[in-house]
């Protein structure tokens, strides 16, 4: 999601090219199957890229969240 430069209106919707989420920041930029895209979280990197590798089912580990 993109606010406007002030902050009071949503400027527009930006999602993540895999999954569809609302991405807030600036979101993870990469490049898949020779396109440019944008990504929420470098979990969507992978599985994007094994799926254009021809992966049918990526078995991608989520990833471990420290506390």
């Amino acid at each position: 999601m993109r606010f406007s430069d002030n902050g009071y209106y949503i400027e527009r919707y930006v999602k993540c090219d895999n999954c569809g989420v609302l991405i807030y920041g600036d979101g993870v930029a990469a490049q898949t199957a020779g396109q440019d895209r944008l990504y929420c979280s470098p979990w969507c990197v992978d599985w994007a890229d094994a799926r254009a590798r021809g992966i049918a089912e990526p078995r991608i580990p989520l990833p471990r969240v420290v506390r």
